[in-house]
């Protein structure tokens, strides 16, 4: 277990990627999770003193542990972003995560409802004040795209004029996204009630019983219920929706530019996994229609 001077460096990275780096709630509390881990069972008297063969104990510890390679990948990353902060706050003179190599994995593709299975989710017959709040939700994540932290951290000034939405994604980078017909018309009927469950001065979009505003765990797990309560028969999670999102947009237009663009994303190789399954709704397309592909009986 850290020694309270070496923790203390560890909140102070943690503040630095909250204050400097505007990194999303959930990201932080991904790498406090992953650095407390990795460090449960260092003994040194400080940071100087840590090691490449510190850093390999972690990782083989991982591996015992039974962690997937992403997870010990993942873990490695953290470890080694936060030795690049020590380095710059001259507490370590070199970083002994740098050159160990992450363990190779198979870059898994993303998981997305067909569109059925998304009208079977969205199509919400109740009318109490959470199913009405929860349906504007889910339609809004799946209509704009929206990663979890930035539906949790829309507000109510985040609708803007001619139906658009103004979102906060990584970095603080903001985009307009446009709303479509159906989410428009599920926050307006959310928006009628929500004064039933939301005080005057929060400014949150989206509140729980509690009024306030709505968590990334909660929302997940409200997700989860409808997935339950619509028979779907799959669980289901805030990240399928935006899969889903540009998975659909993607098949309809083709447009990767455009797709990227409407996820947030900094780098058109992250938008390009869709392309992958793109091709795998094409494919399946061309064994069911093409004459020559059709398996003879």
């Amino acid at each position: 277990m850290l020694s309270p001077s070496l923790y203390s460096w560890l909140e102070k990275y943690l503040a630095y990627l909250k204050y400097e780096k505007n990194l999303a709630s959930t990201s932080i509390e991904n790498y406090q999770r992953q650095l407390t881990a990795a460090f449960d069972k260092l003994e040194i008297d400080s940071w100087s003193m840590f090691k490449v063969s510190d850093v390999r104990h972690i990782l083989n510890e991982a591996r015992r542990n039974n962690l997937s390679s992403r997870s010990i990948a993942l873990r490695l990353s953290a470890i080694r972003g936060f030795c690049s902060y020590l380095i710059q706050q001259q507490q370590l003179a070199q970083n002994p995560a740098s050159s160990i190599q992450a363990p190779k994995q198979d870059k898994p593709l993303p998981k997305q409802l067909n569109v059925d299975e998304m009208t079977q989710l969205l199509d919400i017959q109740e009318d109490g004040l959470l199913a009405i709040r929860d349906k504007a939700m889910m339609e809004l994540m799946y209509g704009c795209g929206l990663r979890l932290s930035e539906l949790a951290d829309l507000n109510l000034k985040s609708i803007q004029v001619d139906n658009q939405l103004r979102v906060i994604g990584k970095g603080s980078k903001e985009r307009l996204l446009p709303i479509g017909k159906i989410a428009a018309e599920a926050l307006v009927v959310w928006l009628k009630i929500r004064p039933q469950l939301a005080s005057s001065d929060e400014p949150a979009l989206f509140v729980s019983m509690r009024q306030k505003r709505l968590g990334t765990r909660q929302i997940a797990k409200r997700m989860k219920l409808w997935a339950k309560r619509q028979n779907l028969g799959q669980s289901v999670n805030p990240h399928k929706l935006r899969h889903s999102f540009a998975t659909h947009v993607l098949e309809s237009s083709s447009d990767l530019r455009g797709v990227q663009e409407l996820l947030g994303h900094a780098n058109l190789s992250t938008t390009q996994v869709y392309t992958h399954l793109n091709f795998q709704h094409l494919a399946h397309v061309y064994d069911s229609a093409h004459p020559r592909a059709k398996k003879s009986k």
